[in-house]
């Protein structure tokens, strides 16, 4: 039987080695619910036990059942009918096989139906997902809307959705986006009027919405007459009714199984949530970097699905009286894309595990607030770590992505171009993970700041500190590239028109902190395992000359493009 976890050496790796106790004892708040619930854990093995118990379900529903349709989902797609979205067969089946699983609720506590698992393991659970279908992930667990619900929704709404949710009897979607505000979420003009009878009445277009046939969404609406940009947005809880029409489904370049739609709400009802004006700088943001750690993860299956294929057509393949994938140039795009992969993956649990910090340690301190000290400080720092890790490893693992599944398409040569071949799928499901939930170019934006301020710094001090004595010479290959982006970054913050300069290298400099980062990950994971150790030297044999090229042009830039872009582009 297929099982796309038990088959994923990389991920049985990190399931074995990640440090995870103490998320799993705070997040279990001391084992409490052993005796409450049937399959709430007792100590941290039986939680571990349970994580790898319900991943191998997802893995076997994926190898099973999810893969080998995705190609008829992917041709055939959703339909709209009557202003209703009639999914896939398989995609519904799919969906009903792992509402029968009791998998809806994955990450939400278990008073409301849920599993109450963490984000590093959710992340796990992703992946496996995305590599059997891309498109199945962006609605077969539904955990942004839902785990926003859990976080800022009062108890009343909360009862009332997700048990729902949980049970995998209604879907969700996040409702941003709109025809003239897509990165730029300030300009969102759908309006938002109280009414006498207490509800919240819901007028306007929304575009480019995920599953925006759900039952449940989460609305980004402007609620204020006189407030403009941010401040003048609030949050609501949108149960569908006939005062929503949906309009259209896009015809899409890829993720073809998921429905994503064009709403027009005809002063339709709903609930605010949270606080009024806090739409956009709180809850949005905090649903929207959830999402983006959920899109790296979808990127990671998606290289990992692509790089099988290319695997398995390059052994079969024989030209010039050998199997392609015996050829230098073949075994070298393959061994780069593993690699790459295995790069994308520990940077993505980490964040997830700083992630699962940051958000375990909120809850112990709104319990506890006589606790201070310490904790405090801790939360801090886990805060500061995840806003800095989520938006760089969306930008990594979604390139890689694009780049893995690039690559999984030329070994496949002509064939690949064929729509018979998974690679093309993936070639083209891969091309969004970049774009939406905040383009790479906006991820940078994010990332930059953390970067300048010494959080990056302060990680890789951190890292630098642990014990590598199984591997000096790597260790030393790493520190000496550390020193080029200690001596650029300097060289950037005393410039001479330094904002400017800033912003046109943030790029650069994101990316020399994640090579880094990403290094000694990857060295860390070696004390694990010869391969690993294996895997993380041939990262780290490249890693110093793309951080020297991307110092040497940063200090030899003469501002020829900055000077010359407006005449060589022309004028508008």
């Amino acid at each position: 039987m297929e099982n796309f976890l038990k088959d994923n050496e990389d991920i049985l790796f990190h399931l074995e080695h990640l440090d995870l106790d103490r998320i799993i004892r705070l997040k279990e708040e001391g084992f409490r619910e052993a005796d409450r619930y049937p399959h709430a854990p007792k100590d941290e093995k039986d939680a571990r036990e349970s994580y790898g118990l319900v991943l191998s379900i997802i893995g076997e529903i994926c190898g099973e059942f999810i893969a080998p349709a995705a190609p008829q989902v992917d041709e055939e797609g959703p339909t709209l009918e009557n202003n209703q979205v009639r999914l896939n067969p398989a995609t519904q089946k799919a969906l009903d096989m792992f509402a029968q699983a009791d998998l809806m609720g994955f990450c939400i506590p278990r008073q409301y139906g849920g599993l109450n698992m963490p984000t590093t393991i959710l992340s796990a659970a992703a992946e496996i997902i995305a590599r059997a279908d891309a498109s199945f992930l962006n609605f077969g667990l539904q955990q942004d809307i839902a785990e926003t619900i859990n976080k800022f929704a009062s108890e009343e709404q909360k009862q009332e959705v997700l048990p729902r949710l949980c049970s995998g009897e209604w879907g969700s979607s996040m409702i941003l986006t709109e025809p003239d505000a897509g990165s730029d979420l300030q300009a969102v003009n759908l309006k938002a009027v109280p009414g006498e009878d207490g509800k919240w009445y819901l007028t306007g277009v929304k575009r480019f919405i995920t599953n925006g046939c759900g039952t449940i969404g989460l609305v980004l609406a402007r609620s204020e007459d006189q407030g403009r940009g941010a401040r003048g947005l609030s949050f609501f809880l949108y149960r569908r009714d006939d005062k929503m029409i949906i309009r259209r489904l896009e015809h899409k370049l890829g993720i073809h199984g998921s429905p994503t739609c064009e709403l027009q709400f005809n002063h339709a009802p709903a609930q605010l949530v949270g606080e009024r004006q806090r739409g956009l700088t709180k809850y949005t943001l905090w649903l929207m970097n959830n999402a983006r750690l959920g899109i790296a993860a979808q990127a990671v299956g998606i290289a990992e699905a692509a790089y099988r294929e290319a695997d398995l057509y390059a052994a079969k393949r024989v030209q010039f009286g050998a199997p392609v994938r015996a050829l230098p140039p073949v075994f070298e795009m393959l061994t780069e894309m593993k690699v790459a992969i295995e790069a994308a993956r520990t940077l993505l649990y980490e964040t997830s595990r700083f992630v699962d910090l940051k958000e375990v340690l909120e809850d112990y301190s709104e319990k506890h607030p006589e606790e201070k000290g310490e904790i405090i400080e801790e939360k801090k720092k886990y805060a500061k770590l995840a806003g800095f890790f989520t938006p760089m490893v969306k930008a990594y693992a979604t390139e890689m992505a694009n780049k893995a599944a690039y690559d999984a398409l030329q070994i496949h040569g002509g064939t690949g171009y064929m729509r018979e071949f998974n690679a093309e799928r993936h070639y083209r499901d891969a091309r969004i993970t970049n774009i939406y939930e905040g383009t790479t170019q906006l991820q940078i934006v994010a990332a930059i700041g953390p970067v300048t301020s010494g959080i990056a710094r302060m990680i890789l001090d951190e890292y630098d500190q642990a014990g590598y004595s199984y591997a000096p010479e790597l260790l030393e290959k790493i520190r000496a590239a550390r020193k080029l982006f200690d001596e650029t970054l300097e060289y950037v913050k005393a410039y001479k028109g330094h904002e400017q300069f800033l912003t046109y290298h943030s790029r650069r400099l994101v990316e020399m902190a994640a090579d880094l980062i990403i290094s000694y990950l990857l060295l860390r994971d070696g004390a694990h395992s010869g391969r690993k150790l294996k895997a993380a030297a041939i990262f780290i044999a490249r890693m110093p000359s793309r951080i020297e090229a991307n110092r040497n042009f940063i200090l030899s830039e003469d501002g020829a493009l900055l000077k010359n872009y407006p005449e060589v582009i022309g004028a508008r």
